[in-house]
């Protein structure tokens, strides 16, 4: 399985990330290990996509970091 993940970081905001192991990804980004987390420690999982398609894994990532993707988790799920 492929997973979209969303963190709601310590400064109140979103960080959208994708793996192929959701478990370890989060353990990582909780001990500090991903730079791009590192600094809005803690960090909680706010929620989770599951794929058997990576491609389409990758295109819900890419669709979520986009303008219109941000509008979307705002208005449904924030």
């Amino acid at each position: 399985m492929f997973y979209v993940y969303i963190l709601l970081c310590s400064d109140k905001r979103t960080y959208v990330g994708g793996t192929n192991d959701l478990k370890d990804r989060i353990k990582r980004h909780s001990l500090g290990y991903i730079n791009a987390t590192k600094n809005r420690l803690p960090v909680n999982l706010y929620a989770y996509f599951a794929f058997q398609d990576e491609h389409k894994a990758f295109m819900f990532e890419q669709y979520l970091k986009s303008g219109s993707g941000r509008a979307f988790m705002k208005k449904h799920m924030f």
